[in-house]
């Protein structure tokens, strides 16, 4: 199941590190199929607060996900950003090919028969 590292990062200060950082992770991605399909650009609240930046990466799987964050190579540079910049990271799976909200939704109610509006 495709995988997404998702990323929101405060806003710092430069530092020469944040720099070598993003010079360096995409040799870090390449072992794992890894690819950035958001990275440094402007976002759009719609709902809520999300200050500061987001970063999306794509990986084939869960375990290609991991291996990528558990890497020799990634924890080797992972300071450079985390030393200067503020955040939050997840993983999370994305759904299968023809996911239809419709049958979750059914699902959420089958599960839920009888018990709404009781106390």
């Amino acid at each position: 199941m495709t995988t997404y590292a998702i990323a929101n990062l405060q806003v710092a200060e430069y530092h020469p590190d944040i720099a070598e950082y993003i010079e360096r992770i995409q040799g870090t991605l390449d072992p794992f199929n890894g690819r950035f399909l958001v990275h440094g650009v402007q976002h759009e609240v719609l709902e809520g607060s999300w200050p500061g930046g987001v970063v999306v990466i794509e990986f084939p799987s869960l375990v290609d996900a991991h291996g990528w964050y558990d890497s020799p190579a990634y924890r080797e540079i992972l300071h450079l950003r985390t030393d200067h910049i503020p955040g939050d990271v997840i993983l999370v799976e994305g759904v299968s090919e023809g996911y239809d909200p419709a049958k979750t939704a059914a699902a959420i109610r089958t599960a839920n028969e009888g018990t709404s509006g009781q106390e």
